[in-house]
């Protein structure tokens, strides 16, 4: 009897208002994967999501933010990502590790060498199968957002944003092989198609 084989890890990133979690979604039925995402795809990560992202509540230091991205990240992986791909199936997952090197790196300025420890140990050593950044230029997901139902992160502003996106395009420099780039500007079935050829280039590939 042959072993089941592993499922594939696909992880969609970008700053807010990218439009990820439309072609996240949009990902998962045509693959016939597992549509999950961070912060908050546990019972626990549904309260740590309240503390990291409401922004009636009080502000939460940077490194501690970091902590609890950390602490939703181990639980996804131990409770959701883990068993699904042990059990052969391909999950997308909308935010990875690459949001905490962007957000609390990048954007909140936290060293990025103890960050990439930390993404580390909490997921065991699980790594996406590859990176996909969904890029669109700040003034375009600035105006896919709605102020007034802003998140703490969303809430930041553009200087904030602008630093996060840099980031990524950082990210992607350092580490080409772990990631696709897909322009996300246009029509929703457009970048849809980016997404789909793009990302079974680089499966096929590996």
């Amino acid at each position: 009897m042959s072993a089941t084989r592993r499922g594939r890890l696909i992880a969609l990133e970008g700053i807010d208002g990218c439009g990820k979690s439309t072609q996240a979604a949009l990902l998962t039925d045509h693959l016939k994967a597992r549509l999950t995402f961070e912060p908050g795809a546990t019972p626990l990560g549904t309260a740590l999501r309240e503390l990291l992202l409401n922004p009636a509540l009080p502000d939460v230091e940077a490194r501690a933010e970091a902590l609890l991205m950390a602490a939703d990240r181990a639980q996804h992986v131990a409770e959701v990502i883990d068993p699904l791909l042990a059990a052969g199936t391909s999950v997308v997952t909308d935010r990875f590790t690459a949001s905490t090197l962007a957000y609390q790196g990048f954007g909140r300025r936290l060293d990025l060498t103890a960050l990439v420890a930390l993404n580390e140990w909490a997921t065991a050593g699980t790594s996406p199968d590859v990176n996909v950044l969904i890029d669109v230029p700040l003034e375009v997901a600035r105006t896919r957002m709605e102020p007034a139902r802003a998140d703490r992160f969303e809430g930041l502003g553009a200087s904030f944003q602008c630093r996060v996106l840099d980031g990524y395009r950082q990210l992607v420099k350092s580490d080409p092989g772990a990631w696709v780039v897909v322009d996300g500007t246009g029509d929703v079935a457009v970048v849809a198609e980016r997404v789909r050829r793009t990302v079974e280039e680089r499966l096929d590939h590996d």
